[in-house]
Order: structure tokens, then C-alpha cells, then sequence
């Protein structure tokens, strides 16, 4: 499978955020996307997403035009910057409703193994975060957005969350954001930056540094 988006003209009080993309995925390959805050590294995973309509788009699937959103079509996982599971909910009730196994998600994160009864609003946002990632990365869908999965979690974690990106995505499209970048150079197999409105595919540090990203 192969996903296109490019054409996008997204305005916010009259500022246009994008003008000027153009983003290939494909399954079996991570796509990274950098940019500075208010880049529209977000506002680019939620058009493809479906629930963010700009003013212009065009999404192409194996090279067929997408009229509606991905979202409807069962195909597509979302992790967004914002709460995504109710906090009330035990982990494992939790669990349960993404129809991901519990058992295999202690094994890989052992210090969760007694957190199986503990709600969600129970636990830190780190923690929250690293079950939000996984339940996501795990929900077998065709296309998988994950936006800033690395932020306020453990460097321990990452690490474990790198080898099951690299797992998942043999089977499935997977993008995903981050400051991180040395993170998100080391596990993409394409990585575009956004800046001005336009995407620009980067091949290394030093094209980052070029076109002042990073220092």
C-alpha cells in the first residue's frame, strides 16, 4: 500500500500553515516528520487522519483519489497529542477495549505487570503515554499516526517502542512525529521536514543543520 498527500492549503486566522507538501508512505517503510512548533507536523497526521479538512487536499491511495475521510474506513490508528482513553477505565478494562493482549504488553513493559487494576487517571502522564503508544501501534491497522509517541517517557522505553516500530511496521504504513530527532532520524526510512509551509525530504544531520533546524 501506498499513501500520497500533497496539494493541502490549510489557513488558521487567515496564516497559512501549509501550501507546499507533498508526503509519500508505504507500508513496510516508518516516514519521520520534523518541524518547529506550529510547523504542521499535527495538522498534516490529522488530514490524513480525516479529521481536520483544510481548504484544499488531495490523498491518493495506490493512486487512487480518497474522497472521504481514513477514519471511516477501519484501516487507520491515531495517536494524538491529547488524552485518548477514558481515565476512569482500568488498565486492563482498557486493554481490553482495543482488543490488545495484556499479557503481551507486561512482557515487554515488565514494570506495569501490577498496574492491571490501577484507572488510568491513576497513573503519570509518562506512563499514560507508553500505554496510549502501545495500544495504538498495536491495534493492527493498515496505517498507524503517531504524534510525538517519544515525548514525557523514558529513554528505556523509547528504546523498547523503536524495536516494536520496526516490528509493526512490516505489515503497516507508519508515521510519526517527535522533537526527538536524533530518535526520528535513527528509526525512519524517509524523514521530511516542514518549515514555511512546505516539506522538504532530508537525507541527513547535516541537510537538518542546513536548512537550520538544529544547530
Amino acid at each position: 500500500m501506498t499513501l500520497e498527500i500533497d496539494s493541502v492549503e490549510l489557513e488558521y486566522n487567515g496564516k497559512k500553515i501549509l501550501y507546499g507538501i507533498y508526503i509519500k508512505l508505504e507500508r513496510g517503510k516508518i516516514t519521520g516528520i520534523l518541524g518547529r512548533n506550529g510547523s504542521g507536523k499535527t495538522s498534516v497526521l490529522r488530514i490524513l487522519f480525516g479529521d481536520l479538512q483544510p481548504k484544499y487536499k488531495n490523498i491518493r491511495c495506490n493512486g487512487k483519489h480518497l474522497p472521504g475521510p481514513l477514519y471511516t474506513t477501519g484501516k487507520i490508528g491515531y495517536l494524538p497529542q491529547y488524552p485518548l482513553v477514558p481515565k476512569e477505565l482500568s488498565m486492563k478494562r482498557t486493554f481490553g477495549l482495543f482488543n490488545v493482549p495484556w499479557g503481551q504488553f507486561i512482557n515487554i513493559f515488565e514494570n506495569f505487570q501490577e498496574y492491571g487494576e490501577t484507572r488510568v487517571k491513576d497513573l503519570s502522564s509518562g506512563e499514560i503515554r507508553v500505554m496510549e503508544t502501545y495500544l495504538v501501534l498495536m491495534s493492527n491497522k493498515e496505517i498507524i499516526l503517531l504524534d510525538e509517541p517519544f515525548s514525557f517517557i523514558a529513554p528505556i522505553y523509547i528504546e523498547k517502542f523503536k524495536v516494536l516500530i520496526q516490528q509493526v511496521k512490516k505489515k503497516s504504513i507508519i508515521v510519526l512525529t517527535d522533537h526527538f530527532y536524533n530518535d526520528i532520524l535513527a528509526i525512519s526510512d524517509t524523514v521530511y521536514l516542514l518549515k514555511n509551509g512546505c516539506s522538504k525530504k532530508i537525507g541527513d544531520m547535516k541537510e537538518l543543520k542546513g536548512l537550520g533546524y538544529i544547530n
